[in-house]
């Protein structure tokens, strides 16, 4: 008869467990029951182990498939009515363990694991055979809310603020010219010379030289 268990974390006041000892069940079918539960939330481990005793959905076969039959969508595996309905027990004594203790309903398997008992011969007068035994013990774990998603606040960079600049008065503003128009430069006129261009004057001039010769 064992009297640890295999766990090995400390059970604090989140967890509880259950053990039974010597139970007839064969403990290949064991070790694959609990591969296949382990880990999952209590009310899932009931639906597995249901389906698998009402024939609806067997218990898939990982280590011991020698010579073993395929199921639809699953591959190699087993039903296992004695040995689920056995599980099945020893994890409502954890269930109500963890209720004597005060925790919620929402619990996972935590830990689950089967070890192999003393195996006795069943008496015989000719032929006898080994009686199939095993252990198992189940761990409870009150699993914690899932936290809201909390959004790091990103830390914002100092901006500086720029000081408004002071408007010109609109009379110093120049008001700038759009850039199609293009002044005409206007063609600039020469200057004349009113003496040269006076024709009256030339000869008025000679006949006052000839007048003064006489």
């Amino acid at each position: 008869m064992r009297s640890k268990y295999a766990f090995q974390d400390f059970v604090t006041d989140t967890m509880a467990r259950a053990k039974g000892t010597d139970l007839s069940i064969s403990f290949k079918q064991s070790q694959e029951i609990c591969k296949h539960i382990r880990g999952k939330m209590i009310s899932r481990v009931y639906s597995i182990l249901d389906d698998a005793i009402a024939l609806k959905r067997a218990i898939p076969f990982t280590r011991f498939t020698n010579g073993l039959g395929h199921k639809s969508g699953i591959g190699s595996g087993r039903y296992c009515i004695k040995a689920c309905t056995a599980i099945k027990q020893i994890v409502k004594a954890a269930e109500a363990n963890a209720k004597n203790k005060g925790l919620g309903d929402q619990l996972k398997l935590k830990h689950i694991c089967a070890h192999l008992a003393s195996q006795q011969w069943h008496y015989g007068r000719q032929r006898r055979r080994q009686m199939k035994r095993t252990h198992i013990e189940v761990v409870l774990l009150e699993s914690e809310k899932k936290k809201s998603a909390v959004k790091k606040e990103v830390p914002k960079t100092e901006v500086k603020k720029e000081t408004p600049k002071e408007e010109e008065p609109k009379s110093k503003v120049k008001k700038e010219k759009p850039k199609g128009e293009v002044k005409k430069e206007t063609p600039k006129k020469k200057a004349v010379n009113p003496a040269a261009t006076s024709p009256s004057t030339k000869p008025k001039q000679q006949s006052q030289k000839k007048e003064e010769k006489q």
